[in-house]
């Protein structure tokens, strides 16, 4: 039983996936259903959180909208993320960064590493 679920999921897995991980500012280009239409909505911010794995690896993006921390759960293999772009490569020293809900202004920002 363990292996068909596995052959499942792996069929399920994107193949073209950008490498990001936390503290990185990225693009993420998600479907939006309205009515009988789709169109696809973009959404920056921080990547504070990975986890999971496999098909069912989630992450959390935050950004800052109007004044108002919005933040937003995306599935990394939904079929409702059209695709993932690395804007900024942050220098963290942490996995999860919740600390980040506390801060305002410039002491918001992650530092940013050159590639």
């Amino acid at each position: 039983m363990n292996e068909i679920i596995r052959k499942i999921e792996e069929a399920q897995l994107k193949t073209e996936i950008d490498d990001f991980r936390v503290g990185d500012t990225v693009r993420v280009h998600g479907k939006i259903k309205e009515g009988n239409r789709e169109r696809i909505q973009i959404f920056e911010g921080v990547v504070i959180k990975r986890q999971g794995g496999s098909n069912r690896e989630t992450f959390t993006v935050r950004k800052i909208s109007n004044g108002i921390g919005v933040e937003k759960t995306w599935p990394l293999h939904s079929p409702n993320v059209e695709k993932i772009q690395v804007v900024r490569h942050g220098k963290v020293r942490r996995a999860k960064l919740f600390y980040l809900r506390e801060r305002t202004g410039k002491r918001a920002k992650v530092k940013e590493v050159i590639r």
